[in-house]
């Protein structure tokens, strides 16, 4: 299974998740009267619909290069995590909103078993998180890892919302607001975790030198290939799920043009076999000169 599918079949998990939590919480929250649950709700059902455009754009991602796309469709996707970022902005500006509308007006405690529920989503949305994360990681997705952070702001929400709960039911009268409290507090993390997913799909947009461990995997590669003396530029720059590479090799300066390019093709293949998620690799060949003896 190539990386493409793992990222969908991933995306596949969180939406089937994040549909049967939206409900969870919605039900809890209203029957439980906790408005830190029925924000939880909100991020949840905004999660669905961010994980679908996560989909949408890894399927396009995913698309073979054609004649007007050279280097494939994979800008795509940090596109699509800006998207997914202005989904999370949007749920905190909604939960903050509702949550100072909540702090001033008067309602009852939170029923004590929503705790319980609060707890379950907790690990829940840990386990989803790191299991999505190791898929970003495997896949090399911004737009995946952008998904696993939605996981773990929707634990976040859940545990601002478990000690909203758990401090309006210990001190009782004159702390019915602690959870609408907690669940402002939530949409304040909520935003931070906005700026960690939109910061790196910027970079990826504005080809950010950011690969120094694959430009460095590179260069020991390159000069591993019988012929090859050195190296000199190594640009890389990432589309979707592969990265493409700008390199410059350093071969004997005395040999033909045809032995020139037939090495070209050989350290292209060899950096294509012994690299995963390599797309595009262009090879320039510059002439090594050997110092002269004294």
């Amino acid at each position: 299974m190539d990386n493409g599918q793992k990222a969908i079949r991933t995306i596949y998990f969180s939406i089937a998740g994040n549909t049967a939590l939206a409900a969870i919480k919605g039900v809890s929250g209203v029957l439980g009267n906790s408005y830190a649950l029925i924000a939880d709700a909100i991020e949840s059902t905004t999660d669905i619909f961010s994980s679908l455009l996560v989909l949408l754009g890894l399927k396009y991602a995913n698309k073979p290069a054609d004649d007007n796309h050279p280097y494939g469709h994979g800008k795509i996707e940090p596109l699509v995590t800006f998207l997914v970022v202005a989904f999370l902005v949007t749920s905190a500006t909604v939960i903050a909103y509702k949550s100072i509308q909540n702090i001033q007006t008067p309602h009852k405690v939170p029923e004590p078993w929503t705790l319980l529920v609060l707890g379950t989503i907790i690990l829940w949305k840990e386990v989803s998180y790191r299991l999505v994360m190791r898929k970003s990681r495997e896949t090399h997705s911004t737009s995946l890892q952008a998904d696993a952070w939605h996981h773990r702001s929707d634990a976040i929400t859940s545990v601002m919302a478990f000690i909203g709960i758990s401090i309006a039911l210990v001190f009782g009268k004159g702390y019915e607001t602690a959870d609408d409290w907690a669940a402002l507090l939530a949409a304040f993390f909520i935003l931070y975790n906005a700026y960690l997913i939109f910061r790196p799909a910027l970079g990826e947009i504005m080809d950010e030198h950011v690969y120094g461990e694959l430009q460095e995997e590179i260069r020991q590669v390159a000069v591993s290939v019988k012929g090859i003396h050195d190296t000199e530029k190594c640009f890389i720059r990432k589309a979707g799920l592969t990265y493409h590479v700008d390199l410059h090799a350093v071969v004997d300066g005395t040999i033909s043009v045809t032995e020139g390019h037939r090495l070209a093709h050989v350290l292209k293949d060899t950096l294509l076999r012994r690299i995963p998620n390599l797309g595009h690799v262009l090879i320039h060949i510059e002439p090594y000169d050997p110092p002269q003896q004294p």
